[in-house]
């Protein structure tokens, strides 16, 4: 399950964060391409922009639901 009081810094308030966990595997960034982001220097995703309408909600969760090392969290 995600830490998060280990979230990654570049990421907005909000439910969903990515923890220090990931292993870029890009699942999410497939799922959620318009919320989730690669950061190319340190090899990770990270939130880019949390969801603002229904289907957006929906694939986030989906992401987090399939992250392997279940480095997606939601606060909410």
């Amino acid at each position: 399950m995600a830490d998060k009081t280990d979230k990654l810094p570049e990421q907005p308030e909000g439910k969903f964060y990515v923890d220090s966990q990931c292993i870029d595997c890009n699942l999410c960034r497939e799922t959620a391409p318009d919320n989730f982001r690669r950061d190319d220097d340190g090899g990770y995703s990270y939130v880019y922009k949390q969801a603002e309408n229904e289907e957006e909600e929906k694939l986030c969760q989906e992401a987090l639901e399939a992250c392997p090392v279940e480095a997606i969290g939601s606060d909410g």
